[in-house]
């Protein structure tokens, strides 16, 4: 009888450890490049200190990634490989969520922070975001998000016109340049 329930227990201790290793929240590293320094009172000596470039430490982030994003001297293109960059760092830190989801305010709430790491990928109160947390493009239009599958993100702006389905829109990816004759 003592040999089945050392088993049991075994095998409950196997159990609870998979569980852990299945379900523990894990962050996920972002490039060193991405993150900036967190403004603030420095760690509790309590607190473990945030380790560079690692989300798995005490965050409430920020990161550069995006500080080019409409910058004067810019272009549309350097915007949405901009954003293109973002949505991809976002992956690297959220394996298994894909693509922030929602309309653009909500995936601009995501990137700026409301998400379960507290990590902002774009700055609250940066230039490309306008009164109504959405993220614009440098003519003032909101961008247009489409998520084309889990792992990339169609993002599209409406151009100097502000309108969509005219000539002077930009997308990202870029379309395929059609072959020479």
């Amino acid at each position: 009888m003592t040999e089945r329930r050392n088993l049991v227990l075994v095998l409950l201790a196997i159990a609870a450890a998979i569980a852990l290793w299945v379900f523990w929240p894990r962050s996920r590293p972002v490039p060193p490049a991405v993150v900036a320094p967190v403004a603030g009172p420095a760690p509790a000596a309590s607190q473990a200190a945030p380790i560079p470039g690692r989300m798995d430490a005490p965050v409430d982030g920020e990161s550069r990634l995006a500080d080019e994003l409409n910058a004067p001297g810019g272009n549309i293109r350097a915007d949405l490989r901009i954003l293109n960059e973002v949505f991809e760092t976002w992956q690297t830190n959220f394996l298994r969520a894909g693509n922030p989801v929602g309309e653009n305010a909500e995936i601009t709430a995501a990137l700026t922070g409301d998400n379960s790491h507290r990590f902002a990928f774009i700055r609250r109160g940066h230039r490309a975001i306008n009164a109504r947390g959405e993220l614009v493009d440098r003519w003032g239009t909101p961008f247009r998000f489409h998520q084309v599958s889990g792992s990339q993100m169609e993002i599209r702006s409406a151009g100097p016109d502000r309108k969509f389905k005219t000539n002077d829109d930009a997308v990202w990816p870029p379309p395929p340049t059609p072959p020479e004759p």
